[in-house]
């Protein structure tokens, strides 16, 4: 059953600026440092893209990745015991009490952002590091690039950085086709 809130009073998303990433993998390491993730997990990672076709990209860009902490989450519908459910503020969040480790929710993923933690038996994905959030920290991935081309923030509050990020430059998101709604958000 979707645990979420009818008006929730803040909605998280992500957000980077495609320029700014030169692939460190800053993030990458930041991540598995905070979240403790075993050998050969990665929560997020880098992906190359060739020409864009849209000025100034006239050449490689790199697409930082991870969960897209989707609206209306495929990986949610799928599961069989309930372990996968939404936060208030829409992070996608798994119960390790309750996960079997079926591989459902892997299945279901169209952004591939789930992956087994063999050492634990459950399924593993980005947390927008949930645990940091009540600290008033952000993400350890956007604490820790170097470019600072990622940004995280409260999308419903429209003088956020990421509603202001969103405002001004053109976005896209990806596999908008799959209808999941993803707060997940690439700009120019």
């Amino acid at each position: 059953m979707k645990q979420k809130a009818e008006n929730p009073k803040k909605r998280f998303a992500m957000v980077v600026e495609l320029k700014k990433c030169f692939n460190c993998k800053g993030c990458v390491v930041a991540c598995r440092a905070e979240n403790r993730v075993p050998l050969p997990i990665s929560r997020n990672w880098i992906e190359e893209s060739g020409v864009r076709g849209r000025y100034p990209f006239l050449g490689m860009t790199f697409e930082p990745a991870a969960c897209n902490h989707c609206e209306d989450p495929p990986c949610q519908r799928v599961c069989p015991t309930g372990a996968t459910y939404q936060s208030p503020e829409g992070i996608v969040l798994v119960d390790n009490r309750k996960c079997i480790g079926c591989k459902y929710c892997i299945l279901a993923c169209p952004y591939d952002a789930r992956s087994v933690n063999h050492h634990d038996r459950v399924i593993e994905k980005c947390t927008f590091c949930k645990q940091r959030l009540p600290e008033g920290r952000i993400p350890a991935c956007v604490e820790t690039c170097m470019g600072n081309a990622r940004h995280f923030g409260d999308i419903l509050d429209p003088n956020s950085e990421v509603s202001r990020l969103l405002a001004e430059k053109d976005r896209f998101v990806k596999k908008k086709e799959a209808g999941t709604r993803p707060a997940f958000y690439y700009v120019y």
